[in-house]
């Protein structure tokens, strides 16, 4: 039987190429195409794949020159780079892969809260410059927190996952009445969440109805000051209602591995701002987008992807 062919157009794990084939798929493997080659790249061969990272937006336009695509996959959570309107117009099914980094994303956010709690970035620059003050220094123990955790997907499901050794409470809240609610992250009203927390951890995708759904509004909802966190994507936060929210004390800390604008060569002025702003503040805690980055999950994502590929190909 003739091996199905794929076009990997960005750069991947080396295991791919074996995990793929054993799923009777053959990939051509061209991670240094630019963007503008890869609609003549698409043309050249009957493709019935396509895997990509970021590098592209997927639209109407460019699923015109894969004629023979069935799928196009994303290594990663977020299909934010993805018309999905476009793909089901075309006939194309998307396949992602959420579970290859959602441990990596739990593990980090944890370690997110724990150094906004401690002050551990704040106290790591002082005693960098010779200052040794550990009553300025005092923290806040994660046992005696309630985490609310807004979007109870994969990485929200991780994340409680990886906090049922802290002792501390967890709730979570979904928009999706049909997200399971395992027996580790209750779900509550929207409402009851800004009740009961004082720990808001963001892992709803991006959308157009999702975009800064964490707003002045929501912010201002909750009975007590926060501690925020973010690594979903910056869009879905206001970071204008941020800033006032860390000016006023409402949010009493935020740590955010993901910017509504992460090329920081190229902030418009109001984001370079902003920026500035939160890059200045002593109980901001900042990262450049690596949550679900590590050594472990860039190798678990082509595992998945493979097999949610031959399960496709297979029907």
């Amino acid at each position: 039987m003739p091996l199905s062919t794929c076009l990997v157009i960005d750069e991947m794990h080396p295991t791919l190429k074996a995990l793929l084939r054993a799923e009777g798929v053959q990939m051509d493997y061209e991670p240094d195409l630019l963007p503008a080659e890869v609609p003549a790249a698409l043309a050249e061969k009957p493709y019935q794949g396509l895997v990509v990272r970021s590098k592209v937006r997927v639209t109407a336009e460019l699923l015109r020159h894969g004629r023979h695509l069935r799928y196009v996959a994303r290594a990663g959570a977020g299909i934010d780079n993805i018309d999905m309107a476009a793909l089901t117009a075309a006939g194309v099914q998307l396949v992602n892969a959420p579970e290859g980094n959602a441990q990596a994303v739990g593990e980090f956010t944890v370690g997110l809260l724990l150094a906004l709690l401690r002050q551990v970035a704040a106290a790591d620059a002082e005693v960098r410059r010779g200052q040794w003050q550990r009553e300025a220094n005092r923290g806040y123990e994660l046992s005696a927190r309630t985490v609310g955790i807004l979007g109870a997907g994969h990485m929200g499901r991780s994340l409680a996952r990886c906090l049922r050794g802290f002792g501390c409470q967890v709730l979570g809240h979904d928009h999706d009445p049909a997200v399971p609610a395992p027996d580790y992250l209750p779900l509550v009203s929207l409402g009851e969440l800004q009740e009961r927390a004082d720990v808001l951890s963001i892992h709803i995708p991006y959308s157009p109805e999702n975009h800064q759904f964490v707003n002045e509004e929501l912010l201002s909802g909750f009975r007590q000051p926060l501690w925020l966190l973010n690594t979903a994507r910056g869009e879905v936060l206001d970071h204008a209602a941020l800033l006032r929210a860390l000016g006023s004390g409402q949010v009493r800390g935020a740590a955010l591995d993901v910017l509504d604008n992460e090329r920081l060569t190229a902030l418009k002025p109001e984001q370079q701002a902003r920026f500035e702003a939160l890059r200045a503040a002593p109980n901001v805690v900042l990262t450049p987008h690596v949550a679900g980055w590590t050594h472990e999950s860039y190798r678990r994502i082509n595992e998945v992807l493979a097999s949610k590929i031959g399960a496709l190909l297979r029907g």
